[in-house]
């Protein structure tokens, strides 16, 4: 007998919730960070700690799994998505005992103390053209890291997931009429398929900077800064958007759509604005990093949907923590930072700081090995922190 509309739509509802249920979810609240170290110069990984949690900070991405980065969050209650670097995939694809190894290793000895909760599986791969031999092992590795948690019984405390650029996209303008782009379909469905399967959502690196950074001429900085502006009118959706961040997340759910993932929830897995740049990198000053990180921030503690999913609360993690010093690139590369290598801030939005022993109204303090350091108030009292 064939079902009924009402009792189709009940049996997907059902399983969507039965996945969710049984697999893990590697973020609480809405607002988190890119902690990256691609530096010489940064305060030890327990100072980092002591930041993050004064900052109220309950979610952290990480590249890789630094045994004294993973120690140092041990009982810290802040939740951790680790990075399985590009140069582990290909190994990774072609054998699950590899993928089981690596885990034992970097992943099991931690739990629970350590809040592991997601394992990002490559970044950006299937938008590198330098890097197309890892397009055909992303999925691969990914099943046998998922499998290798599943026969450890981790699959419900670890999600597995991959972050994308917009670089998969062959076009967001207007959101409604994004698509993957068509050298990528063949790899992206069968993925999107399995994170389908598995329960997790898509990861899109989301940066109006980038766009902003392109074509100065064309794109309004206001909109760019969540300030206020005239937006954009969408007509296939008529929907007004009056911020490139919701419009950029909007574009994926609509790509998600065609592709028959409509029902995949879309989280912003780097989202910022650096505070210097070079001379061609329009836009990157610490008055636009400000205002951006700042409008970001009150965006996000609303718990809302954007204007194609309303119901689904926007959650982003925000690059990055610190300025990285050796990174390649330009200037603006190594200035995404909230907080400068020292631990101070780089510019205020309401969080605290690590600031030398000598700072006057000493707060809450901490000894490195060589040095002394005192978390302090960024600044006015007016500014509370936001609580997520």
């Amino acid at each position: 007998m064939a079902l009924s509309p009402f009792w189709l739509s009940f049996f997907l509802v059902f399983s969507i919730a039965t996945v969710n249920a049984l697999t893990a979810q590697a973020f609480t609240g809405t607002y988190g960070i890119n902690y990256g170290r691609v530096a010489d110069n940064l305060p030890s990984p327990k100072s980092a700690v002591t930041l993050l949690k004064a900052a109220k900070i309950k979610n952290i991405r990480i590249y890789d799994v630094n045994h004294e980065v993973l120690t140092a969050f041990n009982g810290s209650g802040i939740e951790i998505v680790v990075g399985l670097g590009d140069d582990f995939l290909t190994e990774m694809s072609v054998n699950e005992d590899r993928a089981m190894s690596w885990i034992k290793e970097n992943v099991q000895p931690f739990l629970p103390g350590t809040s592991i909760r997601g394992i990002a599986v490559g970044n950006e791969i299937l938008a590198s053209k330098d890097r197309q031999d890892l397009w055909e092992v992303l999925l691969p590795a990914a099943k046998n890291v998922y499998n290798a948690l599943d026969r450890l019984d981790l699959t419900k405390v670890v999600q597995v997931q991959s972050p994308h650029s917009q670089g998969v996209f062959a076009n967001s303008f207007p959101p409604s009429s994004c698509t993957f782009k068509e050298d990528t379909v063949p790899y992206m469905k069968p993925l999107l398929q399995f994170f389908s399967q598995i329960g997790s959502p898509f990861f899109i690196n989301a940066y109006p900077f980038l766009a902003y950074m392109s074509d100065p001429e064309h794109i309004d900085l206001k909109y760019a800064l969540f300030q206020s502006n005239r937006g954009i009118y969408d007509a296939k959706t008529k929907l007004h958007y009056d911020n490139m961040f919701d419009a950029q997340i909007d574009a994926a759910y609509a790509a998600l759509e065609k592709a028959g993932f409509g029902n995949m929830e879309v989280i912003v897995s780097e989202t910022g604005w650096p505070s210097r740049g070079d001379e061609s990198e329009a836009g990157a000053s610490v008055k636009n990093a400000r205002t951006y990180n700042n409008n970001l921030r009150k965006r996000l503690a609303k718990k809302k949907g954007t204007p194609y999913r309303p119901k689904i609360p926007v959650k982003a993690y925000v690059f990055a923590l610190f300025n990285e010093n050796l990174k390649p690139g330009g200037t603006s590369e190594r200035n995404f930072g909230l907080f400068k290598a020292d631990g101070s801030i780089a510019y205020d939005i309401g969080f605290t700081g690590l600031k030398p022993s000598s700072a006057a109204s000493p707060l809450l303090s901490f000894k490195e090995t060589g040095s002394s350091y005192t978390l302090v108030f960024a600044s006015c009292a007016a500014i509370l922190l936001l609580i997520f």
